[in-house]
């Protein structure tokens, strides 16, 4: 059993971890590290994390949605692609080999953050897409629910970019429809971990609670600042990770 004390710290690491996860994603980047340290094992805390930030992303999705940034509707098959994607890579991980991602993925988020940094003309307002948004969202959703599976760091922002490049979608929205997408892939890897018995469960609900409130203000301080707080954020996170990934792996 842990002590009180550090339940209570991981619940304030779990606010911390929503409040950024809802603006530009990359939270677990707070909460794991965290979860180590209070002596959960790798597996339990990659399940753990995954447990409690769903009720951060279901409070952000749910804050976006209400306020118009998301049409769900029209985003019913990419969520179910986005599902299946990831649950076939988390059934399939452990039969490939990842390593060549170990560089990839961090040279992809540098140049995510490159784009962000530089690009003139990013904002809240859409722009004219590059692919039409019913048959090709799905896609991407499968794509990066299935990298998500196999591996994980970065999807944020890798639906952040695919929704703002490829369709057109401000900011804002692009942030709305990424925190959907990430939370059906994070509750296709839960269906893998949960028979495994691998979920934490008390710190999974006390950071849950912390989630609720860094989920519900951190969602709000999006809608309320769009791109002048997402635009910064995404680059901070992306370049974050990269140096994770590179350094400390």
């Amino acid at each position: 059993m842990l002590d009180p004390l550090i339940l209570l710290a991981l619940m304030a690491v779990g606010m911390l971890a929503g409040f950024v996860d809802a603006i530009a994603g990359g939270g677990g980047m707070i909460s794991v590290p965290a979860l180590l340290s209070a002596g959960i094992p790798p597996v339990a805390a990659l399940a753990t994390n995954k447990m409690q930030s769903i009720v951060g992303t279901t409070m952000a999705v749910v804050t976006y949605w209400r306020r118009g940034f998301i049409e769900l509707p029209r985003l019913v098959p990419a969520l179910a692609l986005s599902f299946a994607g990831s649950l076939l890579g988390a059934l399939t991980v452990s039969r490939l080999d990842v390593s060549l991602l170990t560089i990839a993925v961090p040279v992809a988020l540098i140049a995510i953050a490159l784009y962000f940094l530089f690009a003139p003309k990013l904002s809240d307002a859409d722009r004219a897409a590059r692919l039409p948004f019913a048959p090709f969202v799905p896609v991407l959703g499968f794509v990066i629910g299935l990298y998500d599976g196999i591996f994980g760091p970065g999807t944020g922002s890798f639906f952040t970019i695919g929704f703002v490049l490829l369709f057109g979608l401000g900011l804002t929205r692009a942030a709305g429809n990424t925190k959907a997408l990430n939370l059906v892939t994070n509750l296709a890897a839960l269906v893998v971990f949960i028979p495994q018995a691998q979920v934490v469960w008390p710190v999974a609900a006390v950071m849950a609670l912390g989630q609720v409130v860094g989920g519900y203000i951190g969602a709000r301080t999006g809608i309320r600042y769009g791109a002048s707080i997402i635009r910064p954020l995404v680059v901070v996170v992306s370049i974050l990770l990269a140096l994770k990934l590179l350094f400390f792996p």
